[in-house]
């Protein structure tokens, strides 16, 4: 397999989410949700569904390649209370044909810029424990294995476990 070298790269911008992104964002996520085991569902979201998920978010990126979005990324309440404000869940997808490139870092230090202004120094992420790319990528930008469901999910008729990772950031001094 041909993978273009990282000085070839396309040039990635990421955008604030505008509604107008919904349909483009719900398709980099349903890529992922019949053969590959980074998003849990086994069937595409409709938008309704999809909006419910991103109605929790505080931050919301699209990663763009030119004009094309091939990736977003969001932070979401670990809780909706007060004292868990400074604590951040992140949810990020990227096109396959996007990853190994270095775009998802790109992605990630731009979710980190936005938390960090509005006081998010925790990150949380739960990734499948069949998502080896996931838990590489991770484990690459810092992030520790904190704890483990097992047999929490169920995909491909198989069960999988739920890994949970976290990085923590200096807090802003502001």
């Amino acid at each position: 397999m041909f993978t273009t070298p990282k000085t070839m790269r396309k040039k990635t911008t990421t955008h604030n989410f505008e509604e107008k992104d919904l349909d483009a964002i719900l398709a980099v996520f349903n890529s992922f949700t019949r053969d590959n085991p980074a998003a849990y569902s086994e069937s595409p979201l409709t938008r309704d569904h999809f909006r419910k998920l991103l109605a929790q978010a505080k931050v919301i990126l699209t990663l763009r390649a030119g004009e094309t979005i091939i990736g977003y990324g969001y932070i979401s309440s670990y809780k909706p209370l007060p004292n868990f404000d400074h604590t951040g869940v992140l949810s990020y997808f990227i096109l396959a044909e996007y990853t190994g490139r270095g775009y998802g870092s790109e992605l990630l230090q731009e979710l980190f810029k936005k938390g960090r202004e509005i006081g998010i120094s925790n990150y949380l992420a739960h990734i499948s424990s069949r998502n080896e790319q996931s838990l590489s990528f991770h484990k690459k930008h810092g992030f520790k294995e904190v704890g483990r469901f097992k047999d929490a999910a169920k995909k491909f008729g198989e069960l999988i476990d739920v890994v949970w990772m976290q990085r923590q950031l200096p807090a802003d001094k502001n």
